[in-house]
């Protein structure tokens, strides 16, 4: 159990390491602080505040729309809009941004046509109105999965008994619907703005000056790393924040979502059913974030991939070196599935021994609020953005490396794979932990002390008894680690090894030099991975769906 508690604390470690920098503050660093509120912390506060609250009004916006329209309506083609509505969550907002910025670009087809019929408009889509658009339509899906459970759970019957008081459409929606979402819709979007805040490909992409931009530039360019810390130090108050906000909405959304409800007639509420225009605006609400947020730049994507595929093709005909070739691909696709696999791996076994030492019924109750403490802490990284995480390994080490040159401790974690998986570990053990708490609560305690009194050891009832019980929770949690160490960016393009890139990197590097063409192949390739949780959301919805008709 020691073991246990002191690798939650190794997990931990970065997020203390960002809070420690203020420890070590003197003169210089009082004055450099100072110039910094006088010059870039304003704009930094600016930048990240108006997306923060705009993303948030966004998100807010087309999550309730999107879930009211599918939770409490009938419809044609509701069941297909129902799980398009969650393919955004597979696109990330930095690949969007890549797609829509050559589909938008001066010179290009939209733009164009505009112009020829307002002559002299010309916007640019890099910039913080288009940042928002993206976040909007990249991140609803957080609060329409949210809503739309709560909605569904009980708003059904509460409009039905709002109708036959007699109470207006319209006002069933506002006075029913949406206060017994909101906390649903609040938890959502506390969720997709910590998604925001950890944002930077899109930032760095659009030249936004925002915190995750700022760490970054502190760090690399200026190599300022007290400045570095300060930064990440300011974000992590406001995902701490942010955090307290998410749980106290989830207990909340526990008084929202009572299930099992029904009629006294015993018979489920029906559905208004939707016809002639208000199909067409049903559809409009649902089907607009799913082209905006998926299939439009899927296709955008499409279509470069095709255009390189051209020239790659012209330029063996005539025995040019294309820059692009498949040998690179398959190594930037091994690393990351290399990083992803090990990744995983790791978290699943730390997710394992954490949720286990937590069970044990013997633990002394001050020990074990101990590792519960530790365990929180640890759980605290996936909020928190990868180059905070990645700034609290790299500060430690450079502390440990100024007092001990001798040391090889920060080769060991930079110069290799080693600090790029304890900073996806920091990232995603949550997530592991998660997906095996929620095994282990269909594994009733009195399994364990019947194998006990048999004379079984932990070791021997974690391996013969909980692992087959827990196979599918350990899949889970395995996949969901691996598919968000593809699709991460700030950490890994801080923490990589020299000449190691991985999809999400060269993407990024490949957009940032506006090679759009050859950028689409690995952003298509991390959608294409991104895709594989959707699905299985998809699939556990309609499963749950159908018992739940089957019930009634």
């Amino acid at each position: 159990m020691h073991i246990i508690g002191l690798l939650a604390l190794f997990i931990a470690l970065p997020i203390l390491g960002v809070l420690g920098a203020w420890t070590g503050l003197d003169a210089a660093g009082i004055d450099a602080l100072q110039q910094q509120l006088e010059t870039v912390l304003p704009g930094y506060l600016a930048t990240s505040g108006w997306l923060a609250l705009l993303v948030t009004l966004g998100v807010i916006v087309v999550g309730a729309g999107t879930a009211v329209t599918t939770s409490l309506f009938e419809f044609r083609g509701k069941r297909f809009l129902s799980w398009a509505l969650l393919l955004p969550m597979a696109m990330p907002a930095y690949v969007c941004a890549y797609a829509y910025t050559d589909f938008l670009q001066y010179a290009g087809p939209v733009q164009t046509a505009l112009r020829g019929w307002m002559p002299g408009l010309r916007f640019d889509v890099r910039g913080l109105t288009g940042a928002i658009f993206l976040f909007v339509f990249t991140l609803y899906p957080y609060a329409y999965l949210l809503a739309r459970n709560a909605l569904s759970e009980r708003g059904v019957h509460l409009m039905e008994a709002a109708r036959m008081l007699g109470t207006p459409l319209r006002s069933r929606i506002w006075r029913v619907a949406l206060p017994l979402a909101r906390p649903a819709l609040m938890a959502g979007a506390a969720l997709a703005l910590m998604e925001t805040l950890a944002d930077y490909g899109v930032s760095a992409y659009f030249g936004l000056t925002t915190f995750t931009t700022g760490i970054y530039k502190a760090w690399m360019v200026m190599d300022d790393r007290l400045a570095a810390a300060q930064y990440a130090s300011v974000l992590l108050l406001f995902v701490a924040l942010l955090l307290w906000v998410e749980r106290r909405e989830q207990q909340r959304m526990r008084f929202a979502t009572v299930r099992g409800y029904r009629g006294d007639d015993g018979a489920e509420a029906r559905l208004p059913q939707l016809r002639g225009g208000r199909v067409l605006l049903a559809w409009l609400v649902c089907g607009l974030p799913v082209l905006l947020g998926f299939v439009l730049p899927v296709l955008i994507l499409l279509k470069l991939l095709t255009g390189e595929m051209s020239y790659l093709s012209s330029a063996a005909e005539v025995g040019e070196t294309a820059l692009f070739d498949g040998a690179r691909y398959l190594g930037w696709v091994w690393n990351s599935f290399r990083f992803g696999g090990m990744a995983a791996l790791a978290a699943i076994v730390l997710a394992l021994g954490l949720s286990l030492a937590q069970r044990a019924g013997d633990l002394p109750r001050t020990r074990r609020r101990m590792l519960q403490a530790v365990t929180r802490l640890a759980a605290m990284g996936y909020a928190i953005p990868g180059s905070v995480i990645a700034i609290g390994i790299l500060l430690p080490l450079a502390w440990v490396q100024a007092r001990f040159p001798a040391s090889s401790a920060g080769v060991l974690l930079t110069a290799s794979s080693a600090g790029v998986i304890y900073a996806y570990l920091v990232r995603f053990t949550a997530v592991a932990v998660q997906s095996v708490e929620s095994g282990y609560t269909r594994i009733p305690p009195s399994f364990d002390e019947a194998a006990r009194m048999l004379g079984s050891g932990r070791a021997r009832i974690a391996w013969l008894l909980h692992m087959p019980l827990l196979w599918r929770s350990l899949a889970t949690a395995a996949l969901m680690v691996f598919v968000d160490v593809v699709k991460e960016l700030p950490a890994t393009l801080l923490l990589r090894p020299f000449n190691t890139d991985t999809l999400a990197v060269i993407a990024h590097n490949l957009a940032r030099d506006e090679r759009l063409g050859e950028a689409a192949l690995p952003a298509l390739s991390i959608v294409a991975v991104g895709l594989i949780p959707v699905l299985l959301v998809t699939r556990a919805l309609d499963g749950r769906n159908r018992r739940q008709s089957a019930g009634a």
